[in-house]
């Protein structure tokens, strides 16, 4: 089946001006109003605003220009977002990088998009080093974290700004996240102004409670240098005035406490978070009365729970879902009563199209509730992957389809809900993982001859990556000394959480693991 718009109206013609002109357009209309509260500290709009220019400045001055890529490595704060507008505002690209990875993992994505410039939280300068050791790269390194830090110290100090940067906002990359996509090793995202700004369009298009309105107050707990947090919060917030309320590490007390001192009427999560809710004790000791409306992503969530979590919150909740390579936002369900599909992630948004095909023939469009893979057409889906030609005619068609590696059925009305993942990818928590990374790394133990990788169900986190091991002839190798050795060389969230030893890892006889198999005993 194949359907657009069955219940969104069309928001044609999108606007197609540079990401940064969302925020000039908000603090010219609501200069006073807070734009972030952080740490107790807030800021203006007219705040934010002056001091991304002076940062733009200061990078430019610094010989920062126009298609440089500009790496933040930093956990959610005020400077983060000052950081984004400030590097975007001089056509140059944001590169975010994940704060939780190791020194691997960020050398691989410096490298990969060759940044000249990374801005680095002060508590994460170790780690940055250690990367840079890896790295054939020397950028200039600015750091943050405190009101003396050297990023301060260039905005005070910052040159006038020349002259305004011309920006193509149709063919000019405003992001490069880093996704593993639907197969492999993280691929560079890229990420035109207009894939941004259309799909903030979209969002602040929705209807009912799901809309966004100056006056809401919204807790980014998502972390920023993901695609959720990025665009649907951070520029979400922005196009229309909203407050942000930044968190940093999550801790569900300090969660709690943040929505009801700060009377957060939007919420937007993942679901290792509502389960979290539904099992806190004395939850009620907390007032959750100023929500309205709770948005749950980035992993498929049973309507058991969805409801669950809705009746804990007092509030409706509701699902989307996108992928970093769709700007993120492509389906996003109802939060009327009467239109609300629990455990669907809704209709597509506006002016996106989507259809299920056939997994073995992708040509071969599906009827209604039949399942296969979702594809995704629209302004939001990107440009292609950095420097990887294979990869982007892999996922992208050249008539702009997406695959999404998704398995999902669609209804008469356009509503979608994810079943399964073609792709073998690993969702931890809301995170990839590429089991193929692990397998790599499992193989690099001398006492590990063969190894595969599988994503296990778990109740508290989606999935756990699930090793199976096959020990070298004569080796004492434990369960803990296989988890020790990979926890040392990636992102926690990759961490393997359970192995099993076996004595050889199934193959078909091209050499391919067949997790199905791995699976299905696990």
């Amino acid at each position: 089946m194949r359907s657009i718009n069955q219940l969104r109206p069309s928001l044609k013609p999108y606007d197609s001006y540079p990401i940064h002109k969302l925020l000039d357009n908000t603090s010219l209309k609501f200069p006073d109003k807070t734009a972030i509260i952080d740490k107790g500290k807030s800021f203006s709009y007219r705040q934010i605003r002056d001091a991304t220019i002076k940062f733009g400045a200061s990078l430019a001055a610094q010989g920062v220009n126009k298609g440089d890529r500009v790496g933040i490595l930093s956990p959610n704060c005020a400077e983060f977002v000052i950081s984004f507008y400030g590097i975007a505002r001089i056509g140059a690209i944001v590169t975010t990088i994940n704060s939780g990875y190791r020194e691997l993992e960020i050398s691989h994505q410096i490298n990969d998009s060759q940044c000249s410039v990374i801005i680095v939280h002060q508590d994460l300068v170790l780690t940055l080093d250690k990367a840079l050791s890896l790295s054939q790269l020397e950028p200039i390194i600015i750091t943050l974290g405190s009101d003396e830090s050297e990023f301060w110290n260039l905005i005070e100090t910052a040159p006038p700004m020349e002259t305004e940067v011309e920006i193509d906002a149709s063919n000019d990359l405003a992001a490069l996240p880093y996704s593993s996509g639907t197969t492999g090793l993280s691929k560079g995202v890229m990420l035109s102004h207009f894939n941004l700004v259309s799909n903030v369009q979209q969002l602040v298009g929705l209807s009912g409670k799901a809309k966004f309105l100056h006056d809401d107050v919204v807790l980014v707990h998502l972390p920023l240098f993901h695609i959720y947090g990025m665009n649907v919060l951070m520029n979400g917030c922005i196009a229309v005035g909203a407050t942000q309320v930044m968190m940093g590490r999550f801790d569900m007390v300090e969660f709690l406490d943040l929505i009801q001192n700060n009377r957060i009427n939007k919420l937007f999560s993942v679901p290792p978070v509502g389960l979290g809710l539904t099992q806190f004790p004395n939850i009620s000791d907390w007032n959750l009365s100023s929500l309205e409306l709770s948005l749950f992503g980035a992993a498929p969530l049973s309507s058991e729970l969805q409801i669950k979590i809705s009746e804990v919150l007092g509030c409706s909740v509701i699902q989307g879902y996108g992928m970093t390579e769709t700007s993120p936002l492509t389906n996003a369900d109802f939060a009327e009563t009467h239109f609300t599909k629990p455990g669907s992630i809704g209709p597509a948004t506006s002016d996106t199209e989507q259809k299920i095909v056939d997994v073995d023939d992708p040509q071969s469009i599906l009827p209604t509730d039949t399942p296969g893979e979702l594809m995704i057409r629209g302004p939001q889906v990107m440009m292609g992957y950095y420097n990887n030609p294979d990869a982007t005619s892999e996922t992208l068609t050249e008539d702009g389809w997406i695959h999404t590696g998704d398995i999902a059925s669609m209804d008469s009305e356009g509503y979608v809900w994810i079943l399964d993942r073609k792709k073998e990818l690993i969702k931890y928590k809301g995170f990839q993982v590429p089991p193929a990374e692990l397998e790599g790394l499992l193989l690099q133990h001398p006492d590990i001859s063969d190894a595969a990788v599988i994503g296990k169900q778990d109740q508290d986190s989606g999935e756990i990556p699930k090793a199976y091991v096959v020990k070298s002839s004569n080796s004492i190798l434990s369960e803990s000394d296989v988890m020790d050795f990979i926890s040392g060389k990636v992102a926690t969230y990759k961490e393997i959480r359970e192995v099993e030893f076996i004595d050889s890892v199934p193959k078909n006889p091209s050499g391919k693991i067949l997790r199905r198999i791995l699976r299905d005993n696990s």
